[in-house]
């Protein structure tokens, strides 16, 4: 994999990033807090397939620019990239400031079903797992399988406390909502909380 390779994977990441930082301020008071052992289970797995995702094994030296090649998977695999991270940016607005990096809950907290919140119950991580599918694919290394497979358990855990929380608090209109949206991906992946 050259610089340019590791440049299209970093660099829609580092602007995805800026943004997730820019954008934190001004959420809701919490309320609820997932405890620090809840939140190493989701935090280790995340960390660890991040780097094993995003983080080269080896960089060849920069070759002319003429020289890099991107194959016609690469070239699909930025596309998934630069799509997850908007996907998930987009509901990232969609939700204001009921916003929050940890599970938590916020002080009146809003149960919202509009925008990409109609299409899945968490389309943050259903973006995320997109980009890091393709940062998986233009990388082209086992390491983005490993990485993948541990990045979905970390959000799948922190899915399912999510919403157990959410169930407790707005009841059974989110538990219809449990039933009409899938969790992450239409019509496939529904989560076992929604039976």
């Amino acid at each position: 994999m050259t610089v340019y390779h590791t440049a299209a994977i970093l660099v829609p990441w580092a602007i995805w990033v800026a943004y997730w930082i820019g954008a934190s301020s001004g959420t809701k008071r919490t309320v609820r807090r997932e405890n620090r052992w809840s939140r190493a289970l989701q935090a280790i797995p995340m960390m660890v397939g991040s780097a094993l995702v995003l983080i080269p094994d080896t960089v060849v030296p920069m070759p002319a620019a003429g020289h890099a090649r991107f194959d016609i998977g690469q070239l699909a695999g930025i596309l998934l990239i630069v799509a997850g991270l908007a996907f998930s940016a987009w509901a990232r607005v969609h939700l204001g400031a009921n916003w929050s990096a940890t599970a938590t809950l916020k002080a009146g907290h809003e149960l919202i079903r509009t925008g990409p919140y109609a299409l899945v119950r968490h389309p943050i991580y259903s973006g995320c797992l997109l980009a890091v599918a393709g940062s998986a694919i233009v990388n082209g290394d086992w390491r983005g399988v490993l990485g993948f497979v541990l990045i979905f358990a970390s959000l799948a855990y922190k899915l399912c406390v999510e919403e157990r929380w959410l169930s407790d608090y707005f009841g059974e209109p989110y538990r219809a909502y449990r039933r009409e949206v899938h969790a992450l991906v239409p019509r496939i992946y529904r989560s076992t909380l929604s039976r």
